[in-house]
């Protein structure tokens, strides 16, 4: 026998000698295509199977990254952009001068602002929907968290959540700017995480 012969045998009868799942005389191109290629030349001759699944085959959704704004947002898109734009303006900002706590106070005094205007314009002044206002809440045009505390007694001027944390002062306290200013021993403050001169609810 050939060696072209003998590497046609070798291929015809692979499959078929291992595990014994199929008898020796079962050729290989039996296995990889029962259908003869002569009856894929017309899509009339397909088997029975595969036109069922070529007629309930459809083309899948294509997703988009396009994002459907609710109804009312072109009144608020104007000063969130506008907010927005001061706060690229903080952060490429050069800093000279200033104290290394006083580089992020302008970040947080713009993100105080943009939560503010979008927890004013829903709880305070209803004008805006409440699909309006999930969806800044979802698209992170407002911090949720800092606006969840608000709603609380004692927490409606909050200025940031880090400055109620106990675990980021000395002693387990909270921030110079939550006492009220009729106890305070000094007149003038500024918080050093965010800047804020007070936001104790009686103030």
């Amino acid at each position: 026998m050939k060696s072209t012969d003998i590497r046609t045998h070798s291929y015809q009868t692979l499959a078929t000698r291992r595990r014994g799942r199929y008898s020796p005389g079962v050729r290989l191109s039996s296995l990889l295509c029962p259908t003869p290629i002569s009856e894929f030349d017309s899509p009339v001759s397909l088997p029975s199977n595969l036109r069922s699944i070529l007629k309930g085959w459809t083309m899948p959704k294509v997703k988009t990254n396009r994002v459907k704004y609710p109804e009312g947002w072109e009144l608020i898109e104007p000063t969130l952009r506008e907010l927005q734009a001061k706060m690229r303006e903080a952060e490429n900002d050069t800093h000279d001068g200033k104290r290394k706590c006083e580089t992020l106070w302008p970040i947080f005094k713009i993100a105080h602002q943009k939560s503010r205007y979008i927890f004013d314009l829903y709880h305070r002044r209803n004008e805006i929907s409440k699909e309006l206002y999930e969806f800044c809440l979802d698209q992170g045009y407002a911090d949720k968290n800092l606006i969840a505390k608000w709603k609380k007694p004692g927490y409606e001027r909050l200025c940031c959540l880090r400055c109620m944390q106990p675990r980021d002062h000395n002693f387990a306290t909270t921030c110079v700017c939550r006492v009220p200013k009729h106890l305070r021993e000094e007149k003038v403050i500024e918080c050093v995480h965010c800047g804020c001169r007070g936001c104790a609810s009686g103030d």
